[in-house]
């Protein structure tokens, strides 16, 4: 068998996602957790603090429900169905942080969960981080030579 009958071989057997349905439920699931993290916005900003605390209030609070989801096993079930509308980036990176730190809580809170928790999420920290160090350098050197952005 060459390359060209293996590659209609392997399409001919394997199985298509549902990408209609894959994107709709991706759409509806993430609409729904921004729409929640809006009305907690809304919620804080009524009846506890202003609206840059009351949004702040909000991503805590998106933060702590996506760990405590996760750590009761129904954050997977809900990635398992509505796929990318769960990486809203605020919980799926709570997501991201709790997973390993579960996982690996069987060999101790310094070896296993200290260690493991920012496995997925640490190279997005590093790299977010350092991304907006150099644009931050950049954009110093542009307005002290007198630009404008």
């Amino acid at each position: 068998m060459d390359r060209k009958e293996y590659i209609k071989y392997t399409d001919a057997r394997a199985s298509r996602s549902p990408s209609l349905k894959n994107c709709v439920l991706a759409f509806t699931v993430g609409g729904l957790i921004c729409m929640i993290g809006q009305l907690l916005s809304f919620f804080y900003g009524m009846f506890v603090a202003d609206q840059k605390t009351a949004s702040v209030l909000a991503s805590v609070t998106l933060v702590f429900l996506s760990g405590l989801l996760t750590g009761i096993g129904v954050f997977d079930d809900l990635a398992r169905h509505a796929g990318a509308g769960t990486l809203v980036p605020i919980t799926g990176f709570a997501n991201a942080v709790a997973s390993p730190a579960i996982e690996s809580r069987s060999e101790g809170f310094v070896k296993g969960v200290a260690t493991h928790m920012f496995v997925i999420a640490g190279p997005v920290i590093v790299y977010g981080s350092a991304s907006s160090a150099v644009f931050g350098i950049i954009l110093y050197i542009i307005m002290k030579a007198g630009g404008q952005i």
